[in-house]
Parts: C-alpha cells; structure tokens; sequence
C-alpha cells in the first residue's frame, strides 16, 4: 500500500500550491524511505542543479509552477483547512468511526472460509482507502500549524513557548488517560488492595460501572495496533497485562494553563502584532484536534482490524494442514491474501523462507537514505507564494526537531510539563520492547515515540525521546 502516501500527498500538495509533486514512499528490506517528487520530471532523479538564474526563471514562466503560484497564494490567504477540519468534525470522523465499528463488530469466528476471505478483501481495501486519506489529511493539518510557528519565530517568540499554546486543543489525545484515570479511582474506591489486581477479570469484579468502563476502553481502543504500524504488531486487546498495568499506574492528565501562556506570547509582541498573533493561534488550535486523531482512526485501527481478520485466517489455515504455523500467515502477499482459501497459501518452505528474511531484516541497522542525496534549491528560486510555503515548513521542522540536532549538544532539548521527575531509565528500540520491559514509574527512553505507544505512556514515569519534536507529544504525562 505504499502508493497511499503518494496519492494523498499528491492530491493535497495541488490543493494547496505546494512546489512538488507529492511524497514517494518505498521499503526496502522491512524499512521506509520517502523521496519528495519534483514537480517537473519527477521520475528523473536530479544528481546537479542547473544554474540557480536558470531555476529562477524556469519556476516562473513553467506552466506547472504558474499554476502553483496561484494555488499557493488561495492557500496562504485563504486556506482550506480550517473547512476541513469542520468537515472532520461533523463528517469525516464520524463515519469512519462508525465504519471501523461497523468492521470490527463482525463476529469473525461465526464466517465461514469464504466469507473470512471476503471480509479480509474488505477490510485491505478499506485500510487502503483510510491511509490515501491520512496523508490528504495530515497536508491540511499542517499548513496553519506551520504558519503560526513561522510567524512567531520571525517575531522572536521561544518556539518551546509557542508550541506549548497549543497544549489541551486535542481532546481525543486526552481521552485515553482520563478513562484510565477514572478506572483507577474506581479501583480506589472499591477497597479491593492493588496488589489483589492482576487480570481484566479482576478489573471486570470490581463493580459494574467498572467492567462497563472498561468495556468502553477496550471497544475504542482495543483493535488499534499499538506496538506499531504493521499488521505483525499487536493491538491492546492482545496485551492485557498492559491494559492492567495502565490502569494501576493512571495518573490525573496533566492540565496546562494554555491560555496564560498565550497572553504572556501575545503580551511580548508590539500591540498592532496581537490581533494577528491570536488569530494564527485559533487557527493552529482549530487543527490539533483532526492532527492528533488521524493517525489511531486512519491506519492504526484499520491495520489493527487487518491483523485480527489475518489471526482467525491463519488459525484456520494450520488447523486445516495448510500452514505449519498460523502465524506464516503475516508472509503473504496482498494478493495472495485476496484468494487464501480458493487458491492456498505458498509452500511452507517458501514462507518460512520468507518468514527468516524478514526477522533477520528487523535486526538489521538502516542506512538513513538509499542512493546519493538528491540536491536542494534554496528557496529563493521559488516565486513568492511558493516559497513562503516551503519557508513555513522548513520553520517547523527545524525548531521542532524533525531536521536532525545540528551542533546542538546532545544531552540538550525540548522539555514539556511543568515538573522535573527522576526514575529508573528504561531503554527501548521500539513500543514493543517498551510494552515487554518497562515498570511503572520508569523513565521510557526511546529514539522517538510514535501513536504506537500510547498504550505505555500511562505506565511511564516520563518520556526521553532523541528524535522527533514537541509536536510529536501525544498524551498527557509528566
């Protein structure tokens, strides 16, 4: 399903005049790689830029970048995303709430073979759908974020301070940890000691409103893959030691004074800079909400509806003779997925051949790029709209950490909370590691955070990322 991105990215970078055609992603070997696609001759690699007067003057009179100009100035001065992010409100969530329902309350033990096989087509073509939609999505979500960064770091605002104003405009991030919260006090409340808890049974037994709370917990987000993006990591209801020890370890969600923050921003700038500084700040907080909520709803629920369907098929399928181990069924291909029972699956040599490359492929430690870098012209090439676009997100991934630390000194970053905390560090490679190791109270050290561990951020004490940005926090802790 890789050509999503480039579908979504395509369609969104048209919209918005953006000076490039959209993002190619590919796998090699277990891991991806996106390559920004030229607008002119996207399929021709550049190795040497032309002379930058000649770029200049081919951005300007080519057709496709006369287009984009255009495109891009509507963009600037009357951007589409806020509509979309009514629409995400009122319809887009919605019914892909009620579809994502709708799949997952498919009994699917009570289909037959060939209806297994049938729903499992549905359910790939659905995620498909859903991830074109993710990236369409997430081009809409930045463009105000980006321009309210832009701005306030050309005003000199600390750009810390200013992605802390952003705090608590994402409701459905905070959704997880108060429901956990609220289990825990009803934990509290029973009298039962902690200790005695040590299953979902347990859990169930407290009281009713306990076991239909927890019900509710799981029915959101129990299907969503939570130890990663593919359908080989596990989703929550496969986890209930995690599902216990997030509850045990919930804390009360941290609340920010938000408001404070941006009257203090607000307040540092010249009196006829405030108006505008407080609209691009609405605007910014008027997206959060659709940016935080489309990657569990677009592909992680999606994906974590794939495996479950992929589970029972590959339980099925070893019962039958036809697999030597049901998980074998992860080695298939798409097609061969589309036909599994009517046609049967590849030769158990083949697929435990399969199954060696891709785990010793896991190991393995990858280049950050494949192939010589392809050279970038500097903004100023670009016309005027075109190249205020580019600017605003070259701000944002520069001061939000996505463009590598530069000299900076390692041990030195960005904090979020409003408290220090000291734990036993815990290191991990990935949100399965961090599920499979971690003790409630430690300090998850990881390279980056991902959606995929939200589902241990309630246990954590605090979180060490060494990549990603303060953008890239998700749930609230300390």
């Amino acid at each position: 399903m890789t050509e999503t991105s480039l579908a979504g990215t395509k369609r969104v970078f048209a919209e918005n005049g953006v000076p490039a055609e959209g993002i190619d992603t590919r796998f090699s070997r277990g891991f991806s790689y996106a390559r920004m696609r030229p607008l002119v001759r996207p399929d021709q690699p550049t190795e040497r830029l032309p002379p930058l007067a000649v770029l200049r003057l081919a951005t300007r009179l080519h057709p496709a970048f006369r287009r984009r100009e255009k495109l891009a100035r509507r963009s600037i001065e009357h951007s589409d995303a806020l509509a979309v992010a009514r629409r995400w409100s009122s319809e887009i969530r919605p019914e892909l709430v009620a579809r994502n329902r709708a799949l997952q309350d498919i009994e699917l033990g009570a289909l037959s073979d060939s209806q297994l096989e049938e729903h499992l087509g549905d359910l790939l073509d659905h995620a498909r759908a859903q991830f074109e939609l993710h990236f369409w999505l997430h081009g809409h979500d930045l463009g105000p974020i980006a321009k309210y960064l832009h701005q306030a770091v050309r005003w000199g605002l600390e750009p810390g301070r200013a992605v802390s104003a952003l705090g608590g405009a994402s409701p459905s991030t905070a959704r997880p940890g108060a429901a956990l919260f609220e289990l825990r006090q009803l934990v509290e409340q029973s009298g039962v000691p902690i200790d005695s808890i040590q299953s979902i049974d347990d859990l169930h037994g407290l009281s009713n409103k306990a076991s239909r709370l927890l019900d509710d917990y799981l029915n959101e987000w129990g299907h969503v893959v939570c130890t990663g993006y593919d359908v080989t990591n596990r989703t929550l209801i496969e986890l209930p030691s995690v599902v216990v020890r997030s509850v045990l370890s919930a804390t009360k969600p941290e609340v920010v004074d938000t408001a404070a923050i941006a009257t203090e921003l607000a307040e540092s700038l010249p009196q006829e800079r405030r108006a505008e500084f407080a609209e691009l700040l609405h605007d910014a907080r008027f997206v959060m909400d659709m940016r935080d909520d489309n990657g569990p709803l677009t592909v992680e629920w999606p994906v974590g509806l794939v495996r479950q369907a992929l589970l029972e098929t590959g339980r099925r399928l070893q019962q039958a003779g036809s697999l030597p181990d049901a998980d074998f069924i992860f080695e298939l291909s798409v097609a061969e997925l589309r036909n599994v029972f009517r046609s049967g699956p590849p030769d158990s040599i083949e697929l435990q051949a399969r199954a060696e490359k891709r785990h010793a492929d896991a190991r393995l430690t990858p280049p950050e790029t494949l192939g010589p870098v392809e050279p970038e012209p500097p903004i100023d090439v670009l016309p005027p709209f075109q190249a205020r676009l580019v600017g605003m997100v070259k701000t944002t991934l520069e001061h939000l950490g996505f463009e590598g630390r530069g000299g900076r000194n390692p041990m030195e970053g960005f904090g979020i909370g409003n408290r220090s905390y000291i734990g036993t560090a815990r290191i991990a490679t990935s949100a399965e590691g961090a599920i499979d190791r971690l003790e409630p109270g430690e300090v998850l050290i990881v390279r980056a955070t991902s959606p995929a561990f939200n589902s241990v951020l309630a246990i954590a004490g605090a979180v060490v990322t060494g990549d990603g940005g303060m953008l890239s926090r998700r749930s609230p802790s300390p």
